[in-house]
């Protein structure tokens, strides 16, 4: 095999990659490591001052990157940010499902209005996304490469030292099935589907978490580190490029060995 064939197959010019909740944290670390090989990068964030200082982050790296607005859990908002990237580009080749958030709360007094709002962004914002761009581009191109952004907190249980998050659990396992699912589904049309499991990363969503438990979730690493501001981006590039073409349906833990204890 010739020396540049693996640089061709990690390489990724020309390609437009969404990548929601992509204003910070693990998002804004995928969007840079798919810039930096090249994507053109459509962030998509709620808060518009957030997306710009992101935008313009990756454009200083020399990275393409345009921002949009949405809030995934409507899904008007979903059918009016297609319309506005399809005005802008005319084909979408990667979709990375970031966008999340949670609700910590023991699950006898878990609030029915936290359970619908996780859900909402946590799932249905993402299933409804993800037919959107695969109906309107990437079915009928036959190509594609979906990338979601699962958690560890899908893939156990929940130590109960911890403050409950039921409803971010129980979505973050049904994203998972919904990747292995998906995957079955749309491999004859070219279309593959992965995801992400994360361990904890420095991040305002583990915030909370980390205040008083920090020193716990380390001990429990073998690796004796939380995720940083780098570990996301090799993975992400393998499940986002042709270096992956037969890999489908599956969840990576990037964790640090937490999950393997």
């Amino acid at each position: 095999m010739p020396a540049s064939s693996l640089h061709a197959l990690l390489d990724l010019s020309g390609r437009v990659a969404i990548v929601t909740g992509g204003s910070r944290g693990l998002g804004l670390q995928i969007a840079e490591a798919l810039g930096e090989f090249g994507a053109r990068i459509v962030l998509v964030a709620r808060k518009a001052a957030e997306l710009e200082a992101a935008e313009q982050s990756l454009k200083a790296q020399g990275i393409d990157a345009a921002g949009f607005t949405a809030d995934l859990s409507r899904p008007e908002a979903i059918e009016a940010l297609c319309g506005l990237v399809g005005a802008r580009y005319p084909q979408v080749d990667i979709l990375v499902n970031n966008a999340g958030t949670s609700w910590g709360a023991p699950t006898q007094d878990h609030p029915l209005e936290g359970w619908n709002k996780v859900m909402a962004i946590n799932l249905t914002g993402i299933f409804l996304l993800t037919q959107a761009v695969a109906k309107r581009w990437m079915l009928p191109a036959r190509r594609g490469r979906i990338l979601n952004i699962a958690s560890i907190e899908g893939l156990r249980g929940h130590h109960s030292d911890l403050v409950g998050t039921i409803g971010y659990n129980t979505a973050k396992g049904g994203l998972v099935n919904f990747t292995r699912a998906l995957a079955a589904e749309w491999g004859p049309h070219g279309i593959t589907v992965n995801a992400l499991a994360p361990g904890y990363f420095h991040s305002k969503l583990t915030a909370a978490t980390l205040d008083q438990h920090e020193a716990q979730l380390v001990a429990h690493t073998p690796r004796g580190e939380l995720g940083g501001s780098q570990d996301l981006k090799g993975a992400a590039l393998l499940l986002a490029s042709d270096a992956s073409a037969h890999i489908s349906g599956q969840i990576l833990a990037v964790d640090g060995g937490y999950t393997a204890i």
